[in-house]
């Protein structure tokens, strides 16, 4: 099941699609009409060798990357681990054959083997970006070019690094990563367009592995939000005119160590960021609000519809209205809409 909360996306046509990843596959479900009710599938998109583990990016154009890792054996029997993309064009249609991205060590298969799960987003060129974790703890980076061919593999350091990268666009067209250590965050930025990745300040925070979350809520500014992981509250992190003297700040939510869904929307007029997350007490998704660019002073969270597995994930749908997504504990893929009436009110959960 999901293990992040980029799963749930809208294509072109205003349709949603969630993806979830299971051995040697991965499974779609498909909006019929843009905001519902009906939806079809799952139809499966064979992956052979791949791990259970999906990372969805998509770009302006509304394409969708399929991002994993697979192991399989090569000349002799030997393990090769190597990183793949599939690309889908449209909602609900085939999805091209895997493509080699390939690993930071193709000559030493055991490195190989211990990179970590591969993280992708799309610059405004439509050019696929991929991250990996080494198994130094640092961060490798490759970037496919507008021919189609990808660059060279880029070390771009780090150390001790305990999880997933958090990779992000920004609306200004740079990205920007973080990576989690024992006792703090590792952060990189782009100068300009073009230009490699350097080293931002520390952000004096830990975060539970493979809990980090963002999302863009100013112009030029990511949100980060995650799970601490001392007491396991959700904190975020917005650089501010002097980074190195920025705090997280507390958001509430106990009892949790997934990602944060984060979806940027009005509601009732208002800019907010709407959050969902797994409790891990109940296992039932939890969702809150605030508004986006104001200082965070905690949040109220709801606990809503019934236990889930893994994330779950946020979007809004061809009518605009928010909608929740998790996976049942039996698998099964389940919705809630929002009502069309004031406030974040959702109506009932319904399986797909």
């Amino acid at each position: 099941m999901p293990a992040g909360t980029d799963w749930l996306v809208r294509g072109k046509d205003g349709r949603l699609t969630a993806y979830a990843a299971v051995e040697d596959a991965v499974l779609r479900w498909t909006e019929a009409h843009p905001g519902g009710p009906g939806w079809s599938g799952p139809d499966t998109i064979p992956a052979p060798g791949n791990d259970p583990y999906v990372c969805i990016a998509q770009g302006a154009d509304a394409y969708v990357h399929l991002v994993g890792l697979r192991r399989t054996r090569g000349a002799g029997g030997k393990p090769a681990t190597e990183v793949v993309c599939a690309l889908q064009y449209q909602s609900g249609l085939a999805v091209r054959s895997w493509e080699t991205v390939g690993n930071p060590f193709p000559d030493d298969p055991e490195a190989a083997a211990r990179i970590g799960p591969p993280t992708a987003v799309v610059d405004t060129t439509g050019s696929l970006h991929v991250f990996v974790a080494d198994p130094g703890g640092g961060v490798r980076h490759r970037a496919q070019v507008a021919s189609g061919k990808w660059n060279r593999w880029a070390d771009l350091g780090g150390l001790r690094i305990t999880g997933r990268v958090s990779t992000a666009l920004l609306d200004d067209g740079l990205m920007e990563l973080l990576a989690p250590t024992p006792r703090h965050l590792m952060r990189w930025t782009q100068p300009g367009r073009g230009v490699k990745f350097v080293r931002a300040a520390d952000i004096p925070a830990a975060p539970e592995p493979d809990s980090l979350s963002r999302v863009a809520t100013a112009p030029g500014r990511l949100t980060h939000v995650w799970h601490d992981r001392g007491d396991r509250t959700v904190r975020t992190w917005r650089a501010g005119p002097d980074e190195a003297a920025a705090d997280p700040a507390p958001l509430g939510g106990p009892g949790g160590s997934g990602p944060v869904a984060l979806l940027r929307t009005p509601v009732d007029g208002h800019d907010c960021t709407v959050m969902a997350r797994r409790d891990d007490a109940t296992g039932r998704p939890a969702i809150a609000a605030y508004p986006t660019e104001e200082e965070p002073l905690g949040a109220s969270w709801t606990l809503t519809g019934d236990p889930c597995l893994g994330a779950p994930a946020l979007a809004l749908d061809g009518r605009g209205r928010v909608v929740v997504a998790a996976f049942g504990t039996d698998g099964t893929l389940r919705v809630a809409r929002q009502k069309s009436e004031p406030g974040l009110a959702l109506d009932a959960w319904t399986a797909v």
